[in-house]
């Protein structure tokens, strides 16, 4: 009788509210990971309308009309949508619908842009975006990388966040180098008009000084902010990650890119960087560059020393540190976000996943890693009330897998479909997108 009473509501609210013949979307009979707690709901029909979560239920196909369109989830399973939360648009070539594509093939529906660089306009890319005129995930973005040069005084700091504010961005990203006053002053000045502040660690500067931002990029950051007998000294961490934790910090490990950093010394491994299926995606120019001796770590840091080390086994062990860290990080409960900061052989949407198998391999479970990818960063952005989980009323940003991916992170590349602000793009129109982007590549 109750599971009636639910059905008869539905179908009440889907006319009473007006959606139109193609609004409403059902999937049915589908494996829900709600992501606010680590359970798979079974069998279960979630109906979409209006780019909403109308309902998720145990269901009967009596709820179906003929005017929706039915999604067939039997033995699938349905995600929030994915967030790369440090992603860079590096080059203009094939502009930032290019990246788009990468990204949505991918699964990934929310993205943090880290940087604004001289020729572009990201908050004109997110108005395109929310106003339909682009096809793109939920855009958030910094403006320009602020260095120790941008700001050298007081007027520099407010004229520049004065700036921030009335452009718009969401955000401040600042380098490590800031003194001491000026970057206090960044703080100060940047709470006073409500941006949040985040980026690199202050090096020079106790560690509590880096927690007082909104996130710090880079577990790479603690390598500098420790020292060596500290990073050693596991009574010391213990208490620096409880500091972490206390100060409600959330950290982006970016473990993929340092990855890559370090194969690029080791002929073999840069090798197997040159034939990875995501180079697929890269600009012709670009991976003549970076497959060659010109790639700027081949160039500087291939046989040299750092600090009297060799380069190559000192980011080694650098990495190999920063992932028993990351795993210390998660298990205190302290926030961390995924973001693969994409440059190079970091092809973006790609790069994503290959930032879950490092997270896996650091020793988080899948489902810390898909918390990482969907609750955090929605808790982080602000639109926790609309993004981040399967529950009724919230934003129709999903994927459809093909596997469970609690059972192991790798299945999240087993992507069925997308569903972009409640719009199906099913897995044929996902790969005409990476096709598009090919055509691009190899003009």
């Amino acid at each position: 009788m109750r599971t009636t009473i639910i059905k008869c509501l539905l179908c009440i609210l889907c006319y009473t509210i007006g959606y139109g013949q193609n609004d409403t979307i059902i999937v049915q009979n589908v494996n829900v990971i709600p992501m606010h707690q680590e359970v798979v709901w079974e069998n279960q029909t979630v109906a979409i309308a209006n780019g909403k979560i109308l309902k998720v239920g145990p269901l009967s196909d009596t709820l179906v009309r003929e005017s929706a369109k039915i999604i067939d989830g039997t033995g699938k399973y349905l995600i929030p949508g994915l967030s790369e939360m440090h992603y860079h648009w590096r080059n203009k070539e094939g502009g930032i619908a290019r990246d788009f594509k990468l990204l949505l093939a991918n699964g990934v529906t929310t993205v943090r842009n880290m940087a604004e660089y001289d020729w572009q306009d990201h908050i004109a890319i997110r108005d395109s975006i929310n106003n339909g005129q682009l096809m793109g995930p939920n855009y958030y973005t910094a403006g320009p990388y602020l260095q120790s040069g941008d700001l050298k005084s007081s007027a520099d700091v407010q004229k520049t966040i004065e700036h921030h504010h009335q452009k718009g961005y969401d955000f401040i990203k600042i380098a490590d180098n800031l003194p001491k006053d000026i970057y206090l002053e960044v703080l100060e000045t940047a709470q006073a008009y409500n941006i949040p502040v985040m980026g690199h660690a202050q090096r020079e500067l106790d560690l509590e000084f880096s927690l007082r931002m909104k996130s710090i990029e880079h577990v790479e950051e603690f390598v500098y902010l420790f020292g060596d007998g500290q990073r050693k000294d596991s009574l010391f961490l213990n208490k620096a990650v409880q500091q972490i934790k206390n100060s409600g910090i959330t950290i982006a490990p970016t473990l993929v890119v340092f990855d890559m950093i370090v194969k690029c010394l080791d002929d073999n491994f840069f090798e197997e960087l040159k034939e990875k299926e995501a180079a697929t995606y890269m600009l012709k120019g670009d991976y003549r560059y970076w497959s060659s001796d010109e790639n700027p770590y081949r160039q500087n840091l291939k046989g040299k020393e750092i600090n009297g080390m060799d380069a190559l086994p000192l980011l080694e062990s650098y990495f190999e540190w920063m992932k028993k860290f990351t795993k210390m990080l998660a298990d205190a409960d302290v926030p961390i976000m995924t973001g693969s900061d994409t440059f190079g052989f970091v092809v973006p949407g790609f790069s994503l996943h290959e930032e879950f198998q490092f997270l896996q391999e650091a020793g988080l479970s899948p489902y810390e890693i898909l918390k990482a990818s969907t609750l955090t960063p929605a808790r982080y952005l602000g639109s926790i009330a609309m993004e981040g989980t399967i529950t009724e009323g919230k934003n129709a940003n999903l994927v459809l897998l093909n596997k469970n991916p609690l059972e192991n992170i790798e299945n999240t590349k087993a992507i069925e479909g997308v569903l972009l602000k409640g719009e199906w793009l099913d897995r044929n129109q996902l790969d005409e997108l990476l096709k598009e982007v090919e055509l691009v590549n190899h003009k």
